[in-house]
């Protein structure tokens, strides 16, 4: 039963620093990514950078993950990513520090602030309330453990196996590398070594053993989870974990006099622990800066660059055409990337209708990342056809860059709605626990294959430029509004008739409605209006108001 109520401690400081992250990224998320762009210009500022955000989220798996994410899109070089995660690494020992000191009694109240702006705050001020539950959480976690704990250390049997354990340190490091890995937080390994030196189930030599295993566990994660396709971004990760090897191994190698010198600088186990910590990681940013350029070099080295072609959204025929190209090539390198708008948008209809099914939040958030990829595609259409010289454009070449960037914009919008309003849509219900009707959620899936079809129509009205197949999609507008107004009519027949809905499912499936016939105008004004408008067939006042 010890043991159990062990895990579940731990299990609950996991959870405590998983909401500090969580609320922080929520809060400030686009605010912190644009701050470490900002401060890119060199590697002083990339390394406060790394400091600065890492010390908000209390992560520097994620920081890692932005810094990969952005050497990736070429912005910024492979000296400043490692500096940031040099910054990145001593940012983590900060929230160390504070919780080293005995704090225990702020935990109640720190989690009634973050109750009380969870429950009247706005959303920005609820999502600070995370932050304030989950220190609170982590406080009340590492207090138990120590009661918890304080029994089994005063066993002599308990006390001779630990006694034992501790000179394995080695094995010890490997401990910690596992636990970190396992659960993407340093931070936690940590406090958790913190909590078992100061109640003796570790010696202090052991627990700094634990907390620098946490130090290479942490660098494993964004190896795995960063860019696999992009060797810019691979340098970066894999950098950062053979730094931190290589750091470990010098502290091993010196070993028996780092435990004793750090005792005797500070008696109490935890401050020891922490204080461990942050000298290591101070002391190795130190140590590797002055030769970071050469390191970056090695790595190149290492892991040349290959050309991408397989990222998502990434041009694939345009990518080769250079700006002096004959006109008709380039325009038929836009036409080729315009079709793959219109199978990316697919997915993202056949992952909504899945996801009505089945709400499930990977599901979800797979099917928001193709938003991305249109994003991608239609500003490289765009920037492309942007960019041809007036001069050299005839006018049928003029209407047909004109309909390419006319389809591309309107099913780029397209999925702006999925993303933005539809699954939202279906991740609120979710989240709330409500759940639509047998014959409502059938009239959505009906409107979503309603809406994959007229899809293909409009990409066959797009290649063909059929002025009979463009008058045919456009009077299919008055089909959806039908189809609208059948299901809105029908929901509200059920619920006079006192099949039970409640209010909240009642709006959030009209609003789904309202938005699907929204997708369906972008389709049709992809192709149809174009070559209407172009030949004549449409005036443009019907124009303006349908776009």
């Amino acid at each position: 039963m010890t043991l159990l109520d062990l895990a579940g401690l731990v299990a609950l400081l996991l959870w405590g620093v998983h909401m500090v992250q969580s609320g922080v990224l929520r809060a400030l998320g686009p605010q912190l990514r644009s701050f470490l762009t900002r401060r890119l210009q060199n590697r002083f500022s990339a390394f406060g950078a790394g400091l600065a955000i890492t010390a908000l989220l209390q992560s520097s798996t994620a920081t890692g993950l932005m810094a990969t994410g952005f050497a990736a899109d070429g912005l910024l070089t492979l000296g400043q990513g490692l500096a940031v995660m040099l910054g990145a690494n001593v940012g983590t020992t900060l929230i160390v520090q504070l919780l080293s000191f005995d704090i225990s009694l702020a935990a109640p109240i720190l989690v009634l602030m973050g109750y009380l702006l969870f429950q009247r705050g706005r959303a920005g001020v609820r999502d600070f309330g995370r932050v304030f539950i989950g220190l609170g959480l982590v406080l009340f976690a590492l207090h138990s453990i120590l009661i918890l704990l304080e029994p089994l250390t005063s066993n002599h049997a308990t006390q001779m196996f630990l006694q034992g354990l501790s000179t394995h340190i080695v094995f010890i490091v490997l401990i910690g590398v596992a636990l970190t890995w396992a659960v993407h937080s340093s931070v936690a390994v940590v406090l958790l070594a913190m909590s078992l030196a100061t109640n003796g189930v570790l010696t202090v030599p052991a627990g700094i053993a634990l907390a620098l295993g946490a130090n290479v566990g942490t660098a494993i994660n964004p190896v795995l989870e960063g860019s696999v396709k992009s060797a810019v971004a691979r340098r970066l990760s894999l950098g950062n974990l053979l730094s931190r090897i290589a750091g470990v191994l010098l502290i091993l190698a010196i070993y028996p006099f780092v435990g004793p010198f750090i005792e005797k600088v500070e008696a109490a186990p935890a401050r020891a622990v922490a204080n461990f910590h942050l000298l290591f990681n101070i002391g190795f940013a130190i140590l590797l800066f002055p030769f970071l350029t050469p390191f970056a070099r090695l790595l190149e080295q290492f892991l040349p660059a290959r050309t991408e072609t397989g990222l998502p959204g990434a041009p694939l025929y345009l990518r080769g055409v250079p700006e002096d190209a004959p006109l008709g090539q380039m325009l038929a390198a836009a036409t080729r990337e315009a079709l793959r708008l219109s199978d990316v948008l697919e997915q993202m209809l056949i992952g909504l209708r899945e996801a009505l099914a089945s709400p499930d939040r990977r599901l979800i958030e797979d099917v928001r990342s193709l938003d991305d990829q249109l994003d991608s595609l239609n500003r490289a259409i765009n920037d492309k056809l942007v960019a041809i010289d007036p001069r050299k454009v005839d006018g049928p070449s003029n209407e047909r860059a004109g309909r390419i960037i006319a389809f591309s914009r309107n099913l780029e919008q397209a999925g702006d709605l999925i993303d933005r309003s539809l699954l939202g849509i279906v991740r609120r219900a979710d989240k709330r626990g409500i759940s639509f009707s047998r014959d409502g959620r059938a009239e959505l899936v009906t409107q979503i294959d309603a809406l994959v079809e007229t899809l293909h129509v409009s990409t066959a009205v797009f290649l063909n430029g059929d002025i009979e197949g463009a008058r045919t999609l456009a009077s299919a507008k008055e089909k959806f509004r039908r189809m609208e107004e059948e299901a809105t009519a029908m929901h509200f027949e059920r619920l006079r008739s006192g099949n039970v809905e409640s209010s909240e499912s009642s709006a959030l499936q009209l609003d789904a409605l309202h938005d699907l016939k929204r997708v369906a105008s972008h389709l049709i004004e992809a192709s149809a209006y174009p070559i209407l408008q172009q030949r004549g067939d449409l005036l443009p006042t019907r124009l303006k108001i349908a776009t």
